[in-house]
C-alpha cells in the first residue's frame, strides 16, 4: 500500500499559485508591484509575438518581463499566437486550433518557448492552454495535444472540473484552475478556505486587472493577496515550483 504525506512544506496544509495571462499592461502596473510588496510569487503567461506590422520587433516589446523574472516570477509560456477554437467567433476564416496539426501546435509553442528563453535566461518553465483548450482538429481529426505539452514542460494548467487540484491524481499537464474574473475578494478568499480544509491545490487565473474583457477588481485581488499573507499555513508559490514539488513527491512514493 502506497504510503501518502502531503507533498507540501511542513507547517503547509495546501497550497496557492496565481497565474495570469496574455502579459497585459495592468498585471505590470499592479500585480507586480502588488505581489512585490507582499513578498508573493506568481506566474505570468506570455505570447512573446511581435506586433502586426513588425514581427521582429518582439523582443523590445517584451523586454520588461525579463525584470519581472529576476524578481522571481515565473515567465510561462502561453504559446506564440494565442490559438483557440473557432467556435468562440462567427468565422471560418480565422486562425484556429481547428486548422492545426500536432505538428503545427508544437511549433507555434516550440517558437514560444525559444523566445521566452532568450528573453528571460531561464530554461524551465510551464505551459497555459490558451482558452483552456487542449486539442486539434475537429470531429473525426479531433485530438488532444496534452501529449505532446507533456514532452516539453513540467506542468500545464487548463480548466477542470474543480477548480483545485488533489496532489496525488491530478494530472500536472492539464491542471485544473479557478476563473476568477468579476470575483469578491471574499469569493476568492472563500475558494482558499475550501481548498485548504482538503489538502490541495488552487489555482487562480486572472487577465486584467479592471482592464479588458475578463477583469478582476484590484480592490479584490489586494484582498486575498493580504489574506494569503496573513495565512502562513498556505504555501504560494508559483505553478512550476508547486508542480515540481508534487512530481518529486510523487516518484519518493512511488507513483505516476
Amino acid at each position: 500500500m502506497v504510503k501518502v504525506e502531503s507533498p507540501f512544506p511542513e507547517g503547509c496544509v495546501s497550497a496557492v499559485s496565481l497565474t495570469f495571462d496574455d502579459g497585459l499592461k495592468s498585471q505590470l502596473e499592479i500585480a507586480v508591484p502588488m505581489l512585490n510588496d507582499r513578498n508573493l510569487k506568481a506566474t505570468f503567461y506570455l505570447n512573446p509575438k511581435g506586433t502586426k506590422t513588425e514581427s521582429d520587433d518582439w523582443l523590445q516589446r517584451w523586454s520588461i518581463w525579463k525584470t519581472v523574472a529576476e524578481q522571481g516570477h515565473e515567465i510561462g509560456n502561453h504559446s506564440l499566437t494565442h490559438p483557440c477554437s473557432r467556435a468562440l467567433g462567427e468565422s471560418l476564416d480565422v486562425h484556429c486550433l481547428e486548422k492545426m496539426t500536432l505538428v503545427d501546435i508544437e511549433n507555434d509553442v516550440l517558437e514560444a518557448e525559444r523566445r521566452l528563453r532568450l528573453l528571460t535566461g531561464v530554461e524551465e518553465r510551464t505551459f497555459a492552454y490558451p482558452c483552456y483548450q487542449d486539442f486539434v482538429g475537429f470531429g473525426p481529426t479531433r485530438q488532444s495535444y496534452v501529449p505532446v505539452i507533456a514532452k516539453h514542460f513540467v506542468a500545464a494548467r487548463g480548466r477542470g472540473e474543480y477548480p483545485d487540484n488533489h496532489p496525488l491524481t491530478c494530472d500536472l499537464h492539464y491542471l485544473w484552475s479557478l476563473q476568477a474574473e468579476y470575483m469578491r475578494g471574499s469569493e476568492m478568499i472563500g475558494w482558499v478556505e475550501w481548498t485548504a480544509q482538503r489538502g490541495r491545490w488552487l489555482i487562480f487565473t486572472f487577465h486584467g486587472i479592471d482592464e479588458g474583457h475578463l477583469p478582476i477588481p484590484q480592490r479584490a485581488i489586494r484582498e486575498l493577496c493580504d489574506f494569503l499573507v496573513k495565512r502562513r499555513d498556505i504555501w504560494v508559490d508559483t505553478v512550476l515550483e508547486v508542480a515540481k514539488r508534487i512530481a518529486n513527491w510523487r516518484k519518493d512514493i512511488g507513483v505516476q
